[in-house]
C-alpha cells in the first residue's frame, strides 16, 4: 500500500512545468516601485509570493504620517496595487503575515485591517519584531492565487 502511495504521489505532473521540471517562475514588477531592486511579487505555478510591503507613500520614500492606522491603511493599499498588477484580487490572497514594531499596535492594526477583508479573510499570523526598515511600525508580506 505504501509503494501505491509513494507512486502515485510521484506520478502526479507539476503546474507549469518546465524543461529542468521545476515550476516556471514570473517576477512581477511595479513601475515606480520606491526599490527595484526587489520583486513586488513572484508567480510560481498558480501561486503568488508578494515581498513584505511597508506603508511608504507612492512615489516617495517616506511612511505615511499619522501612526499605525494610516500607515497600516497605506500597506493594504500598497498590498492591492501589487496584486492588481500581478493580475489578481485582494479576495484571492488565502495567508498574510504581520510584522508589528510594537505588538501594542495589534488593535488599531486589525481594524483597518478588517476593512480590506469583511468577509472571508485569508489566514494570518502577526508577530512583533525588533525593527522594521525605514522604522516603519508594520510591514504586511502575503500570498495569494493567481488569476481573478
Amino acid at each position: 500500500m505504501r509503494r501505491a502511495v509513494l507512486a502515485m504521489l510521484f506520478a502526479a505532473p507539476l503546474p507549469a512545468a518546465n524543461l529542468a521540471g521545476q515550476v516556471a517562475k514570473e517576477v512581477i514588477a511595479i513601475p515606480g516601485a520606491a526599490n527595484p531592486n526587489l520583486s513586488a511579487a513572484v508567480k510560481a505555478g498558480d501561486l503568488l509570493y508578494f515581498s513584505g510591503q511597508l506603508g511608504t507613500v507612492p512615489g516617495g520614500r517616506g511612511l505615511a504620517p499619522g501612526g499605525i492606522k494610516p500607515e497600516t491603511q497605506q500597506t493594504l493599499d500598497n498590498i492591492k496595487r501589487v496584486v492588481e498588477a500581478a493580475g489578481s484580487s485582494m479576495e484571492r490572497i488565502v495567508k498574510c503575515t504581520v510584522f508589528l514594531a510594537d505588538i501594542n499596535d495589534f488593535g488599531p492594526m486589525n481594524e483597518v485591517y478588517r476593512t480590506f477583508w469583511p468577509k472571508d479573510p485569508p489566514a494570518r499570523s502577526t508577530v512583533a519584531v525588533a525593527g522594521l526598515v525605514l522604522s516603519a511600525r508594520i510591514e504586511i508580506e502575503c500570498i495569494g492565487l493567481a488569476g481573478k
